[in-house]
């Protein structure tokens, strides 16, 4: 089963993240956590101690020369557009917790819609992860969902959107949801986060009308609380916890 995992910046989609596939990973499946984010803190989500030292894939110069078999920065040169990456989820992820994390980073130069050695890497890896592995993969995208492309997309069993209520939070669904559909991706889902009230569940029912609902998580102070002390919500926050959990046994019974 592959998930990716989408919205506007501070809905909470990180630690949804988190919480889905340490959720997944009490089931006893084997759970790849990927981050897809450029501002990648799914590491703290998971409670990972100092996973700010953790090297993105994108940042690895000298293993991306070695696979593309160029310099591994300069554009003009000849390199290999289909490096091997197979061995690198296992070499290039922790584990923690029954959940492996790997991030992938981005290419931080200019022109990122041309193809270089990073980007070519980086398209590989995802290509293989998404097409190729036996994981459970959790993809914690950003709302360009620019790591997938058309030959990915089709491997995705999952989009699913977190949303908060709010106009510029629907906003940004109905752009991902364009954007999937451009992408091939049929199998759109929407989380409601920070739910206050039925007023609230009643908004976004309301106006993503259009959208199948996974779930609904209540807005939860014991979240917050994780996060300023970077614990895992799933150890701190049992009705999160239990909320997420019920959302992975529907994700599973989707999948079958």
């Amino acid at each position: 089963m592959k998930i990716a995992v989408s919205g506007k910046g501070g809905v909470g989609k990180t630690t949804f993240s988190a919480m889905l596939a340490r959720a997944l990973a009490d089931k006893g499946l084997n759970v790849l956590a990927v981050d897809a984010d450029p501002d990648a803190n799914l590491g703290q989500a998971l409670g990972i101690k100092d996973y700010e030292d953790l090297v993105p894939v994108s940042n690895m110069k000298e293993l991306i020369a070695e696979r593309t078999e160029s310099d591994g920065e300069n554009w003009g040169t000849y390199f290999k557009l289909n490096p091997t990456v197979s061995d690198l989820p296992e070499k290039l992820s922790v584990e923690y917790k029954g959940v492996r994390l790997m991030v992938m980073g981005t290419v931080q130069k200019g022109g990122g819609g041309c193809i270089c050695p990073a980007s070519t890497m980086l398209k590989a890896l995802m290509t293989h992860l998404v097409l190729l592995s036996d994981d459970v993969l959790i993809l914690d995208m950003e709302a360009g969902l620019e790591h997938l492309g058309r030959g990915t997309s089709r491997g995705v069993d999952f989009l699913v959107v977190v949303v908060e209520p709010g106009r510029r939070s629907v906003d940004t669904a109905n752009t991902i949801k364009r954007l999937a559909g451009d992408l091939g991706v049929k199998r759109i889902l929407i989380v409601g986060n920070k739910i206050r009230g039925e007023a609230d569940r009643e908004f976004l029912q309301k106006t993503l009308a259009g959208f199948e609902f996974l779930g609904f998580l209540d807005y939860d102070q014991e979240i917050i609380t994780a996060d300023m002390e970077a614990q895992c919500p799933s150890d701190v926050a049992d009705k999160a916890a239990s909320e997420v959990k019920a959302m992975a046994d529907k994700l599973v019974e989707m999948a079958q």
